[in-house]
């Protein structure tokens, strides 16, 4: 019975390493505004919950291991619920710096805002994007579909086995490829009202040298891009939510 017990602690904490590990640098559970032990508690909780569906499929390999074949377990896991974390954090970092890209086109690059995910300073209008992205996240479910992602990665990536430095690599930059590809697809009305009116700016200032336009338009610009983010903040929050949901269920 002790040896029964032994091995189900040491597969749950098996368990523990992967789901820590990807909640680790998960978007909004890894967020700095959680305190570390509420973290803990959240992956500690999960890993027990799921325990019971995820020990079979670490098999017999556990049994009987030496020290070094443990930490190697140990390692793997760890790294793998990593690079899952990883993965889709590069979907929000793609939107922070369509954030702060989005703030300097329409006036707002120069006041700092409050930081949401991490404790780097960001742009007023990137802390608002990040927040709203993040409560969609929780909103829409999606926290639930990271954690099926994880049982299904038992059946991809088998315990105990290296994810391969070459395949994560090569993931990692077709995901955040792909990531960076949507945000910029986000952020290209941003783009082109940013080149017509510095375009309209730079004409008006050579009719009229003697008139500093560029102050003048400063307020004229900010409600342009405001009132341009309001029209558009449904369609992009939604195709964000829609691309990572997306990357949660299929992988």
């Amino acid at each position: 019975m002790t040896f029964d017990v032994s091995d189900s602690v040491l597969g749950v904490f098996m368990i523990f390493c992967r789901i820590g590990g990807c909640m680790l640098i998960a978007p909004g559970l890894s967020s700095a505004r959680v305190a570390p032990r509420i973290r803990l508690l959240i992956a500690l909780t999960v890993s027990l919950a799921l325990a019971p569906m995820l020990l079979p499929k670490l098999g017999d390999g556990l049994r009987a291991s030496a020290p070094a074949d443990i930490l190697w377990w140990i390692a793997c896991e760890t790294l793998t619920g990593l690079a899952i974390g990883l993965f889709g954090r590069a979907f929000f970092y793609a939107l922070e710096t369509m954030g702060t890209a989005i703030a300097t086109m329409i006036g707002l690059g120069g006041i700092p805002g409050t930081p949401v995910a991490d404790n780097e300073a960001e742009s007023v209008a990137g802390s608002l994007i990040m927040m709203a992205a993040t409560m969609l996240v929780f909103a829409t479910d999606l926290h639930w579909e990271l954690f099926r992602g994880l049982v299904a990665s038992y059946d991809r990536i088998p315990p105990g086995n290296p994810f391969g430095s070459r395949p994560m690599l090569a993931g990692l930059v077709d995901r955040t490829g792909a990531a960076f590809v949507m945000a910029l697809r986000l952020a290209s009305p941003f783009i082109v009202y940013s080149m017509v009116v510095n375009f309209a700016l730079g004409l008006a200032n050579k009719l009229t040298p003697q008139i500093p336009i560029f102050f003048i338009a400063t307020p004229f610009i900010l409600f342009g891009g405001l009132m341009l983010f309001m029209l558009l903040s449904t369609d992009l929050f939604g195709q964000f939510i829609l691309a990572y949901g997306q990357w949660l269920r299929r992988g």
